[in-house]
C-alpha cells in the first residue's frame, strides 16, 4: 500500500526557493526516494500552500505574481501536489479578483460542502461566497 504524506510549509517554500542550493537538491532527493521506493504520494494542504506564498513574498521578498509562479511550478512538478487538487491549481493560476488566500478559504470551505460569508466584496464574487 503506497504511503501518503503531508509536507509542512518549510519544506514547500524550500522546494519554491531552491535554497540552499546542496540542501534543495537532498531534499528532492529523499522526496523522490520516499516517491520511488514506497510508491508514496506527496502533498500539500490549502494553509501549508497560504503560509508558503505568505513566506515568499516576506522572508524572500518574491512579488506575489512570482511566489504564485513559483508555488505553481512546484505543485505541478509531479513531486508535491495539491491536497485539494486542481482547483488550487486553479487558483495559483488566477490573478486579479479575490486573492488567493480568498480562494483557498472559499476551496476548503467549498469541500466541506458549506457556503462561505463575507464582508470582503471580491471574495463574494467567487462560488458558494456571499456577502453577509
Amino acid at each position: 500500500m503506497a504511503l501518503r504524506y503531508g509536507i509542512d510549509t518549510s519544506v514547500l517554500v524550500r522546494l519554491v526557493a531552491r535554497e540552499p542550493q546542496g540542501d534543495f537538491e537532498r531534499w528532492v532527493r529523499r522526496l523522490v526516494a520516499l516517491m520511488e521506493e514506497r510508491g508514496g504520494e506527496i502533498f500539500a494542504s490549502n494553509q501549508v500552500i497560504g503560509e508558503a506564498y505568505a513566506a515568499l513574498m516576506h522572508h524572500y521578498g518574491i512579488a506575489g505574481a512570482d511566489a504564485r509562479a513559483g508555488l505553481l511550478d512546484a505543485l505541478t512538478s509531479g513531486l508535491v501536489a495539491p491536497l485539494n487538487g486542481r482547483a488550487v491549481i486553479e487558483a495559483l493560476e488566477t490573478a486579479g479578483g479575490p486573492g488567493l488566500f480568498d480562494r483557498l478559504i472559499a476551496n476548503d470551505y467549498s469541500r466541506a460542502d458549506l457556503h462561505v460569508l463575507t464582508l470582503d466584496r471580491k471574495m463574494a464574487s467567487l462560488p458558494d461566497v456571499r456577502l453577509l
